[in-house]
């Protein structure tokens, strides 16, 4: 269960301007979420605390395949987003370091700007507490909830082969 307050874009959210090319020359995971979002949200940094949850448009990830992108998200105190839909290999970017991530279009059109969220990822249910409104994601295949629990595919398959 994650809660938090809205950070909002809109559509075809591209990986350059989650984490701009010039940023690609680290690995180190604080300094990449230190410029997250600097290109469209000069303010990001400085105003998402940890836990709050990204709401996006459609096409959220498109560009790039870079890894960097989920992961300066993730770092920089994002618990979950949520959008109408995802460029597939950030989704599975995503997937793959333990960000959840939710499609519903219902929710990315109606959430705005710092309302107050509650996401459950197991059962898919959006909750926005400043609107009395609830919405429903799909859920994730249980292996998948298994792989965002371990907090990625890496934890997921050491956890599973340390016997």
């Amino acid at each position: 269960m994650f809660k938090g307050k809205a950070i909002k874009y809109g559509n075809n959210v591209d990986t350059d301007v989650i984490i701009p090319a010039r940023y690609l020359n680290t690995s180190d995971a604080k300094e990449l979420a230190s410029h997250c979002m600097e290109d469209i949200d000069k303010n990001f940094t400085s105003k998402v605390k940890y836990g709050d949850i990204m709401v996006a448009g459609k096409n959220f990830g498109c560009g790039s395949s870079r890894e960097h992108a989920p992961l300066a998200i993730k770092t920089s105190g994002i618990s979950c987003i949520i959008a109408e839909n995802f460029a597939r290999i950030f989704y599975r970017n995503s997937i793959n370091i333990g960000l959840p991530i939710l499609e519903c279009t219902e929710a990315a059109e109606d959430i705005e700007e710092g309302n107050e969220i509650t996401v459950d990822v197991i059962s898919g249910v959006i909750t926005n507490t400043t609107k009395g409104k609830t919405y429903m994601a799909i859920p994730f295949p249980a292996f998948m909830q298994d792989i965002i629990a371990s907090q990625g595919l890496i934890n997921y398959l050491k956890e599973r082969t340390e016997d």
